[in-house]
């Protein structure tokens, strides 16, 4: 089947839109299949808490390698059929994941998983490009609903899932779901101008070189890192909390703690309304601070429901509250380049990522609940720190050579 020949400039649809959100929710939901199934990988495969907890390493690992390594193709290459491979990786990882016998095979497929999870990232930089300006962070705030949707519903769907048929049923799902987004998006996605030819590893470590370049860029990604440590540390030791005493919850219960983080929809949403109208600082700040004070009430939850859930939801709606004011801002820095931007910020995004679920896992196996409390916290402080440094020494975006000449 022959292409059709590249329009001078596609709009973004409705109908693209509603497919886009969608499709990332499912791809960004297998980041989070096994956050809420960590006791029972533990008990399937004998192993502890700390090892247990690898697993969600692992897949953010493989996440954010992928940030740097594929989500630049998108500056180079026709994102239709980038989008479809990286999907279709994804299947097959996660049927691995299903089959995987031992734990370290399990890992390795939790890493290539997170690899093709990486999808969503690939697509946010087209609803970029497509969306008219004025409405830019709105519609991307609609992306970012849909992950956030898919996060939510990765743990609930997980529990359920688990308790009905086990906990590898999921990753069979998945692997199914996995297959259909690729097909729909390589279908619906518009065929796109070509782009000047760079040399892939040029292209990479121009990725890197923005960090450098830009100031702007390097500070929302030092605080994007930190708030989703923070974030990563609740969700990766909250399941031993609630599998345990006094609690002592099932599966499909601790799932539907997910649905706590519905607050974070309505934070993105009231994010974007707010970044369109030039008020993104103040709703950093904000985030920021309100990630301490989540802390406060999740400590206060290890044994009152009603604080734990309130810390969930305070949390969430930080995280991705903070989360798109940051991309509203990174994506305006160099519009040639976003798909590098987006990978040069992912990567340190999920590297803070990395670092909340190895240190939550090792401080609850050695101190419990209230020191895991204590240590997002201290990722938040050191969020709030970026916020408090812009306003005492805020920095402005500088061009240089590195986005501006491809070749």
């Amino acid at each position: 089947m022959s292409a059709a020949r590249p329009t001078a400039a596609p709009r973004l649809s409705g109908a693209l839109v509603n497919l886009v959100t969608v499709a990332a929710g499912a791809a960004v939901a297998n980041l989070y299949y096994a956050q809420p199934l960590l006791h029972e990988v533990a008990t399937t495969f004998t192993v502890g808490t700390v090892a247990a907890a690898s697993v969600v390493t692992c897949s953010q690992v493989g996440y954010a390698v992928a940030l740097l390594l594929v989500v630049p193709l998108g500056d180079l290459r026709p994102r239709r059929g980038l989008v479809a491979g990286v999907y279709a990786l994804a299947a097959v990882a996660l049927a691995a994941c299903a089959l995987a016998p031992d734990l370290w095979l399990f890992e390795l497929g939790a890493v290539v998983a997170g690899c093709g999870s990486v999808a969503g990232q690939v697509l946010l930089p087209l609803v970029a490009d497509l969306a008219e300006p004025a409405r830019r962070a709105r519609v991307m705030a609609r992306i970012m609903t849909g992950m956030l949707v898919g996060i939510l519903l990765a743990r609930t769907l997980a529990g359920l899932m688990a308790e009905a048929a086990g906990w590898r049923s999921i990753y069979w799902l998945s692997a199914g779901f996995m297959v259909v987004a690729g097909l729909l998006l390589w279908r619906a996605i518009p065929v796109e101008r070509p782009r000047p030819h760079v040399p892939y590893w040029r292209l990479v470590g121009t990725s890197l070189r923005l960090l450098a370049d830009e100031p702007v860029l390097r500070r929302r990604a030092w605080q994007g890192a930190w708030s989703y440590a923070a974030f990563t540390t609740l969700w990766t030791s909250l399941a031993f909390l609630l599998s345990g005493p006094p609690y002592r919850y099932s599966s499909a219960v601790i799932g539907l703690f997910g649905l706590a983080g519905v607050g974070g929809a309505l934070g993105a949403n009231l994010a974007g309304r707010l970044a369109d109208a030039q008020h993104g600082s103040r709703t950093a700040a904000a985030a920021a601070v309100a990630t301490i004070g989540s802390f406060g009430l999740l400590a206060a939850g290890r044994t009152s429901v009603g604080f734990l859930v309130a810390g969930i939801v305070v949390l969430d709606a930080a995280t991705q509250a903070l989360q798109l004011t940051n991309w509203s801002v990174i994506y305006t820095l160099r519009p040639e380049a976003r798909s590098r931007i987006n990978s040069a910020y992912m990567v340190c995004y999920f590297a803070g990522a990395a670092i909340g679920s190895v240190a939550a896992g090792t401080v609850l196996a050695a101190a419990g609940w209230g020191a895991v409390c204590a240590l997002g916290a201290g990722f938040g402080v050191l969020a709030v720190g970026t916020t408090v440094l812009d306003r005492r020494r805020p920095v402005a975006a500088r061009r240089s050579a590195v986005a501006d000449r491809p070749g």
